[in-house]
């Protein structure tokens, strides 16, 4: 019943699921509750009408395992990577075990020169748990990269529900809107930070806007 749930959940994406899934499926839904936050610290938060409309944070440097995918869909990429990412966590490692789950998974995004559209090369990062961030287990996957990610600071706004390339840009535009013209941010690279697995219909998401070294 598990397998064909996300089987369902993997075709509103237009991605096939192996049936090789199913022990990494069956190991995430059991750990489920146990999910380490990345670490950062928040150095603002900025509301209008009384809700916090987007938060500044800064992100330590950190070991994640990242895959980059270029296919069609932006959820197709982001799917196919996570999928990747799931048997290195499950199993798929040197030390042979369970790795655990962090969250957010990030999926770092790049806008065409118009940008109307993005690109169809997307990074999609894990953030090593801290018992592994000294020596992280080696991917069997050659696709997966360990990478050690500099200090970012990030200007971060929540949105909830599917992540299509529509929604994205329209997220973007919106903090575009909401922060007016700054030269504080890059324009061109953005980051989409996913809290929630994509079976949740209105799963918690941010748009981070990356700040200038």
């Amino acid at each position: 019943r598990l397998f064909a749930h996300w089987e369902a959940v993997a075709s509103t994406h237009r991605v096939n699921l192996p049936r090789d899934m199913a022990g990494p499926i069956a190991q995430m839904s059991r750990h489920r509750q146990a999910r380490e936050p990345v670490p950062y610290v928040s150095l603002s938060q900025h509301g209008k009408c009384e809700e916090a409309a987007y938060e500044e944070r800064q992100y330590p440097a950190g070991k994640w395992a990242c895959v980059t995918m270029g296919e069609p869909m932006y959820e197709q990429s982001i799917s196919m990577s996570f999928m990747k990412l799931m048997r290195y966590i499950c199993k798929e490692n040197s030390v042979g075990c369970y790795l655990g789950m962090t969250v957010p998974v990030l999926n770092e995004i790049h806008l065409t020169k118009e940008g109307t559209e993005l690109e169809r090369e997307v990074l999609t990062a894990y953030y090593l748990p801290g018992e592994f961030q000294q020596n992280p287990p080696v991917p069997m996957d050659p696709e997966i990269h360990i990478t050690e990610r500099a200090p970012v600071r990030v200007i971060t706004r929540v949105f909830y529900g599917m992540t299509t390339e529509e929604t994205i840009l329209r997220e973007i535009s919106l903090f575009w809107e909401l922060l007016g013209s700054t030269d504080t941010v890059l324009r061109g690279t953005y980051i989409v930070a996913s809290y929630e697995n994509p079976s949740i219909p209105q799963r918690r998401n941010e748009i981070w806007f990356i700040c200038q070294a």
